[in-house]
């Protein structure tokens, strides 16, 4: 089953153009990471699925129409912004009574049994909870709503190393079940590496990369090369090459495994090597091309 669908989408605020005619499917059952920078389009893209922004071009989420379905739609989807928007004087009971009156899909139990294993108390109020609290009351209340598909934008942002590892453990563990889908920004690309069924990179409304990460995994290469190979390193053409511990680290797409093992120490790269050689070539020949 396709979950998201879009065929030229496009959005424009004045004369800025936020997204620029993009193309994405993303099926039943997958982690989608949509990596970019500040400003590329990621949360505009997001508010296009979520029927918050109305657009140009085709998308259906679920198979509707996000912005003349929304009501309906929503049913089955969840959200969590970079924001918590729980209102501060709400003690965490009266969140649970609220939010188990107003979405029939809502399991008060579940969410019981998520917030039993946090320190947070049913009698505090949200403002007197940590921020890393608040992350854990919001995905609980959202884990516990039958959904179809889940939209993070920056869910774990502010937060510290212990709270970001429990969050995407308790979205793995006590969520994930393969037959819900899940589509997430964030800026800390290290950390969710291992969680992306599938990875997509937005700049400057424009989709500049797609794949699964099996296919990352097999496509894309990285070399610490012995200081006598780079010459011969950098003949087999690499797509981006970067100075580490006084030596060359030379990125490659869809190069000869072996051979490259023979010019130094080989490995797969991480989301944010890639990234940078991705984008960073781009922005560097639109800076080029502005002068």
């Amino acid at each position: 089953m396709t979950v998201i669908e879009a065929r030229g989408l496009r959005k424009t605020f004045g004369t800025t153009v936020a997204l620029d005619g993009v193309d994405l499917r993303v099926e039943e059952g997958r982690i989608l990471g949509l990596i970019g920078l500040n400003g590329a389009g990621k949360t505009t893209a997001l508010n296009a699925i979520l029927g918050l922004v109305p657009y140009q071009g085709e998308l259906k989420v679920l198979g509707r129409d996000p912005w003349r379905q929304r009501d309906d739609l929503m049913r089955d989807v969840c959200f969590i912004a970079d924001v918590a928007v729980l209102p501060r004087w709400m003690r965490v009971s009266q969140a649970l009574d609220y939010v188990e009156g107003v979405h029939p899909r809502f399991d008060r139990g579940k969410a019981e049994g998520f917030l039993a294993k946090t320190a947070i108390r049913r009698t505090s109020k949200v403002r007197e909870l940590s921020k890393g609290m608040v992350a854990q009351l919001h995905l609980a209340l959202v884990m516990a709503i039958d959904a179809k598909l889940l939209v993070l934008d920056e869910p774990t942002l502010g937060l510290d190393i212990l709270y970001r590892k429990q969050f995407y453990d308790s979205l793995l563990n006590d969520y994930f079940d393969r037959s819900r889908t899940i589509v997430v920004t964030t800026h800390q690309v290290e950390e969710i590496q291992n969680v992306l069924t599938d990875l997509m990179f937005i700049n400057r409304g424009r989709i500049v990369l797609q794949c699964s990460m099996e296919e990352f995994a097999s496509r894309y290469v990285e070399v610490m090369v012995n200081p006598e190979q780079v010459a011969a390193a950098r003949a087999l053409k690499p797509i981006h090459e970067r100075q580490a511990f006084g030596r060359s680290i030379l990125l490659f797409d869809r190069a000869d495994r072996q051979q490259l093992a023979a010019l130094g120490e080989v490995r797969t790269p991480g989301i944010a090597e890639l990234f940078i050689a991705v984008i960073g070539d781009q922005t560097s020949q639109a800076q080029g091309a502005a002068r």
